[in-house]
This record gives structure tokens, sequence and C-alpha cells, in this order.
């Protein structure tokens, strides 16, 4: 193969830092912690949410990005608010976690 010429004052290629997570990866790591902490099960979580133990499963592995409302039911059935969850899952310790 050929060699990879750089324009004149081009900054040599530095390997991609790892990409920020995404917000549904945050709020579903925060509801999975919750959830263990309580030492609750998905099925448990799930029916008084009001959701399939499968989309609480895909929630809390990053997988769905649920809307608002679900949101506010999955907060809901671990006695948190919807501003709580958000909170919990914006503070570094959250974000170190995901890196």
């Amino acid at each position: 193969m050929g060699e990879i010429l750089r324009f004149p004052g081009q900054q040599p290629h530095r390997a991609p830092e790892a990409p920020e997570p995404l917000w549904r990866e945050l709020v579903g790591r925060e509801i999975h912690r919750e959830r263990l902490q309580r030492g609750e099960r998905l099925l448990d979580v799930a029916q008084r949410a009001g959701v399939s133990v499968q989309y609480l499963s895909e929630v809390e592995r990053g997988r769905k990005d649920p809307s608002s409302e679900m949101l506010q039911a999955i907060s809901g059935a671990l006695d948190l608010g919807v501003g709580e969850l958000a909170t919990r899952a914006a503070r570094p310790q959250a974000l170190a976690l995901a890196a």
C-alpha cells in the first residue's frame, strides 16, 4: 500500500476519544441501579409502571429511548420523580461509570 501524505500544517491523526454516552444509556443505568438497590425484580417494577418486562429491560440497557410519559411511569414505580432521575443520571459519577 502507499504512504499517506498529509497536507502542509495538518496535524497527525489522533485516536478518537470514547464517545459520550447517550442520554438513554445514562438514564437506563440509573433505573437499573435503583431497581437493584431496592432489591426488586424487573417484573415488580414493570407491573407497577404499566410496561412490559421486555420494555423495561431494554430501557435499563439503553436500547430504548423512552418518552417522558414512560420515564414518569418507570421513575414513579421506583418512588422517584423524573427530575430526581434526571439529576442522578447527569451527575459526574454516572458519567464516569459510562466511560
